[in-house]
């Protein structure tokens, strides 16, 4: 079953920072990562659920014009709000998915370390609220954690197997280490180039 926000809660009850995203060498050296496989320069409209306390939102916010970051538990929300204050491009909202879904479409929707924690039927759901959201050379960036994880519904990859195999998108851009998978995927029928053969250099 897909995870109870009521375990979400706990854990930052527990800590401000439960996966300590702000402080571990391993989080900055997987977000440089993560951000750094982003094909293109900079993104329109831009999606993140699931930010937890902004740490990777404060990252993406330089690549879009416009960035909803989304997460479930107040005090995630209110952290992520106080690290972006600084950002106008940025609008941190306390909502869920799949039961809710924002209007519109966006260039880039990002999915790190969230969806192991849908049960099948959540999972089909947000993937294809996903790519039906993706505007014509729209992108999804997903990321996550490899090592066993007995509280999610799945591990990451079979998250990454999930996304490879869903007929909407295509894979651009790949990291994998022992530790975490980093994938960026846009849509089937869009443009697959290259980031040098968009560029016109290859």
């Amino acid at each position: 079953m897909t995870l109870d926000p009521g375990y979400f809660r706990d854990r930052y009850a527990a800590s401000a920072d439960p996966w300590g995203l702000a402080e571990r060498w391993y989080e900055a050296r997987k977000y440089a990562l993560t951000v750094a496989l982003l094909p293109r320069q900079r993104y329109g409209a831009a999606f993140e659920p699931g930010c937890s306390i902004g740490v990777l939102t404060t990252m993406l916010a330089p690549r879009c014009d416009a960035l909803l970051a989304w997460d479930a538990v107040p005090d995630a929300v209110t952290a992520a709000r106080a690290r972006t204050a600084g950002l106008p491009a940025v609008r941190v909202e306390q909502r869920t998915i799949p039961n809710q879904w924002p209007p519109g479409s966006f260039d880039l929707i990002v999915w790190s370390e969230l969806l192991y924690y849908f049960d099948d039927a959540d999972l089909g759901q947000v993937l294809g609220l996903g790519t039906g959201s993706l505007r014509p050379g729209g992108q999804i960036l997903a990321v996550h954690w490899r090592h066993p994880a007995p509280d999610h519904p799945r591990t990451g990859d079979e998250v990454h197997d999930d996304l490879a195999a869903h007929p909407a998108l295509a894979r651009l851009a790949r990291y994998r280490d022992p530790d975490f998978t980093a994938e960026v995927y846009g849509r089937a029928d869009g443009d697959l180039r290259s980031v040098a053969q968009a560029g016109g250099i290859a």
